[in-house]
């Protein structure tokens, strides 16, 4: 049993099954800020069956109305109004409290209204073989929509995928989206183009029981939608492989790194934060040495909410707590779900994303004292 549950509670999907484990972190000398290790320790909550959670999840009070003009259930537009105004600045030392706190972790999650997308407002005919996840859909007023000859067919136009605000309100820093499918691995090569995305972050394997996302690079060169996709090199990292791609369209060449993570297990948070911190510095890196007419950075895992909500909160984060010295971990997903139903899953996650940050801040202060 205690294997089906923790199959169920990281594998990301469009119904996710999210009993939720305590968390601590592993004794270690209070020095040591080189790890930091998440462990399950007994069962705590399950909010109810899989198939209230599945219908909680499309349920009128989660939706994000397709179209303009639509008028919100007081009960949709109280959860509006929660994500616009939640908020939980934390000092530094309320951080570290606060990452330990299982308890009040879950319940500030759980308050925290999802946002997800009701099925039934993306009611187009063919549009199932355009989503990886039935249930996890882009919301209509971020989602990205690719440039076409004909813009009123709507197929054609479509992308599971959401612009996301960085820190300070930097509009559209962050595209979140699903792992491409077979079905999909066009649209998206025409986005990266469209949007001028100088970097991929990919968390998530390409299988994992079943298909997470397909292989939507080549081993040497290929064309998809006419823009020609070429691997310059690929190196292998610790924690991630990069491989760099020249891509040509239309007489222009452009250079576009993709970052592919492995170190996030199958099923579970990883046990140990400081990979994830160093991936987050090496994407702001490249970012900042990209064009300056470069786009967002476009982050996916498979459904393109959990860990892709995890890492793109991270990253906002850490320039938080460089720039402000405080985090507001909650404000951030509130920011987030606005923008793309979802972001940072399950209880789990959300508490792994205090004990990154907490092990952040203690490595600022390391630094600062020496």
């Amino acid at each position: 049993m205690l294997d089906k549950i923790m199959n169920d509670l990281m594998d990301l999907e469009a119904e996710p099954q999210t009993p939720v484990f305590d968390l601590s972190l592993d004794t270690r000398t209070e020095g040591d800020i080189t790890t930091l290790s998440v462990t399950p320790v007994g069962l705590q909550e399950r909010r109810g069956s899989n198939v209230s959670l599945t219908l909680d999840m499309c349920s009128p009070g989660c939706t994000e109305p397709y179209g303009y003009g639509a008028q919100l259930s007081p009960r949709d537009q109280t959860a509006k109004e929660y994500l616009r105004e939640g908020t939980n600045t934390l000092t530094p030392s309320q951080l570290h409290t606060r990452a330990i706190d299982d308890q009040a972790l879950q319940a500030e999650f759980y308050e925290t209204p999802m946002n997800f997308v009701d099925p039934k407002e993306y009611n187009y005919p063919g549009l199932v073989r355009k989503n990886r996840y039935k249930t996890i859909l882009p919301n209509a007023h971020s989602r990205v929509i690719l440039r076409t000859a004909d813009e009123d067919e709507f197929l054609s136009t479509y992308i599971n995928a959401n612009y996301l605000q960085g820190y300070g309100g930097e509009e559209r820093a962050y595209i979140a989206t699903q792992g491409p499918t077979v079905n999909t691995v066009g649209d998206f090569w025409r986005m990266v183009w469209q949007e001028r995305c100088p970097i991929i972050v990919m968390i998530t394997n390409l299988e994992e029981k079943n298909e997470k996302c397909a292989e939507y690079w080549p081993e040497d060169s290929v064309t998809h939608e006419g823009i020609e996709i070429k691997v310059v090199t690929v190196t292998q990292e610790d924690d991630y492989s990069l491989r760099v791609f020249t891509l040509k369209f239309g007489g222009e060449e452009r250079s576009l790194r993709q970052y592919w993570y492995t170190s996030w297990p199958d099923q579970k948070t990883p046990d140990k934060a400081p990979p994830l911190l160093e991936l987050v510095e090496e994407v702001e890196q490249a970012r900042a040495e990209a064009p300056p007419t470069s786009g967002p950075v476009i982050v996916h895992c498979s459904a393109g909410i959990g860990r892709t909500g995890c890492f793109i909160a991270t990253s906002i984060l850490c320039k938080q707590l460089r720039s402000e010295g405080v985090v507001d971990i909650l404000r951030t997903t509130c920011q987030l779900r606005l923008d793309r139903g979802g972001m940072i899953q399950t209880g789990e996650q959300y508490q792994f994303v205090h004990h990154v940050l907490s092990l952040y801040e203690k490595q600022l202060s390391h630094i600062v004292e020496e």
